[in-house]
């Protein structure tokens, strides 16, 4: 089984997808936990330096990057791990690209087909919390500000993922503004219904 995590930054989907993972191995399940963009391979730390203001690239050479590095994160982590009968979690996926990249590639149909061929999860939580509640958040873990993290910019990016829910199956939205033992319950219930 594959599954995504999905939504705005500071939304609770990497506490979510970390939780999942412990409750999966305490009920006797083989997971691997990852994210993306990865962190192990040279074109994942080149996204995040370019994410973290580090050094500047062209909008489509940025998208170009993630999908390289989405690439070579399926072949060598995610596949060979659900060959061998693991359940994948991933912290980010495909989804993100394309409503990330929406904010400055102007081209829907482009950034969609940069990931056509990859595959698809069997269940994906997109995780909705309003942007204000998301910068907020970031802030109170005294985080750095990303690329992204700015309030008009977040709340064109949750449009970008809700055109996405017409566009793609087995999409969970997760209310996150919930307690987040109430969201882990929930993700728990549709989890254990699949597997």
């Amino acid at each position: 089984m594959f599954i995504a995590f999905e939504g705005l930054d500071g939304s609770g989907s990497s506490t979510q997808s970390r939780l999942l993972a412990e409750k999966l191995e305490t009920n006797g399940h083989a997971v691997l936990l990852t994210k993306e963009p990865t962190g192990d391979t040279q074109t994942g730390k080149m996204i995040r330096d370019i994410l973290q203001h580090k050094w500047k690239c062209g909008s489509e050479s940025l998208q170009l990057l993630f999908s390289a590095d989405r690439a070579e994160h399926l072949k060598n982590k995610i596949e060979p791990a659900i060959q061998n009968g693991q359940i994948v979690i991933t912290d980010r996926y495909f989804f993100s690209t394309i409503a990330y990249g929406s904010l400055a590639v102007d081209d829907w149909g482009w950034l969609k087909c940069l990931s056509k061929k990859f595959r698809l999860p069997d269940i994906t939580f997109l995780f909705k919390l309003a942007p204000e509640i998301c910068i907020q958040r970031i802030q109170g873990r005294g985080s750095d500000f990303e690329l992204f993290e700015e309030n008009e910019k977040l709340g064109k990016i949750w449009k970008g993922y809700e055109k996405l829910t017409n566009e793609y199956d087995n999409i969970q939205i997760v209310d996150a503004t919930q307690k987040i033992e109430d969201i882990e319950k929930y993700i728990w219930s549709v989890v254990k219904s699949r597997i």
